[in-house]
């Protein structure tokens, strides 16, 4: 067997990363007791491109490209939440009818009781564009990131008697400290420039003809991005780090 070059061994790291499932079809091995069918989670693929597998028999025989034939299922992908502090301001109605030209600043204690009216509005926001990857569809970076990170939404979520503004992600495998600042970063910029510069612009009708407009970013110094751990010192295996 020739020895794979760095391009094509980066290419094959890319598309299965660490934690894919693997489906033995048939190995090149009359000793080995594996056995067609027989399933196992990638651990890496080394510099000479073989798949080494932790498989659920027990075993860790590897698999060589071009001796063993195996496929590679579907993977499995896990939720990651990032939390921002969510504000707004209401407009409400005055004794003729007409929008006070002063708004109340709301907080995420003031906005619990709007959950409902501020999810309806994120969910019309969505472009048909974002249907399978939400704003990923937007990221123009042919890194890991792009293959790790399947989709993200923004939603909303109350904790600890406050409403805060969430993206919702779908991750394959982990994401390493430098990826989760990348996602971190893209975020921010769609909740700051992007997607929430539009929705902030949106007014969502509340109780009485008041009219409400959700800010996910703002430019208080106590802004910031943070896992379910950083925020609320909740296990989260993903890790990462605050971006204020």
């Amino acid at each position: 067997m020739n020895t794979p070059n760095r391009e094509w061994i980066k290419f094959m790291r890319e598309q299965y990363p660490v934690g894919s499932r693997i489906r033995l079809t048939e190995m090149n091995d009359p000793y080995s007791k594996l056995t067609p069918g027989s399933e196992g989670t990638l651990m890496h693929i080394d510099d000479i491109g073989t798949f080494h597998v932790n498989w659920d028999c027990g075993s860790t025989l590897g698999l060589v490209i071009g001796e063993d034939r195996f496929s590679v299922l579907p993977s499995q992908t896990k939720e990651l939440k990032l939390y921002m502090p969510l504000t707004a301001e209401l407009f409400e109605r005055n004794a003729w009818g007409d929008l006070e030209d002063d708004p109340i600043n709301l907080y995420g204690e003031d906005l619990r009781g709007y959950e409902y009216q501020i999810t309806a509005a994120l969910l019309r926001e969505r472009m048909p564009e974002e249907k399978e990857r939400g704003l990923m569809h937007w990221y123009d970076e042919k890194d890991s990131v792009e293959q790790k990170v399947r989709s993200a939404v923004f939603t909303v979520e109350e904790r600890d008697r406050k409403l805060w503004g969430v993206a919702e992600c779908q991750v394959v495998g982990e994401l390493t400290l430098g990826e989760m600042i990348t996602l971190k970063e893209y975020i921010s910029g769609q909740a700051s420039d992007g997607w929430g510069e539009g929705f902030e612009q949106r007014e969502i009708k509340v109780g009485d003809g008041a009219e409400l407009y959700v800010h996910l970013w703002n430019g208080d110094s106590s802004w910031s991005i943070q896992t379910e751990e950083e925020c609320f010192g909740q296990k989260q295996q993903m890790g990462g780090m605050t971006l204020g």
